[in-house]
């Protein structure tokens, strides 16, 4: 792995744990009872945004491989 592979390795690692986290509020959000449906939805939205960024950054690491 080059420098910026590792880089963007690290990126991909401080992503994974903000989606987690994410996971873990909407899941406390829901337990809690007091749920804001908005609030909730906006959470969502941040994590799925994550996942796409991850799935992008996780391509790019891939070499280019013509079958």
């Amino acid at each position: 792995m080059t420098i910026d592979e590792n880089e963007l390795a690290d990126k991909i690692q401080e992503l994974v744990v903000q989606h987690r986290d994410l996971d873990m509020a909407i899941e406390a959000l829901i337990d809690s009872g007091k749920s804001d449906v908005i609030q909730i939805q906006r959470l969502k939205k941040q994590k799925l945004y994550l996942r796409d960024r991850i799935s992008r950054m996780e391509n790019d690491l891939l070499p280019d491989i013509i079958a």
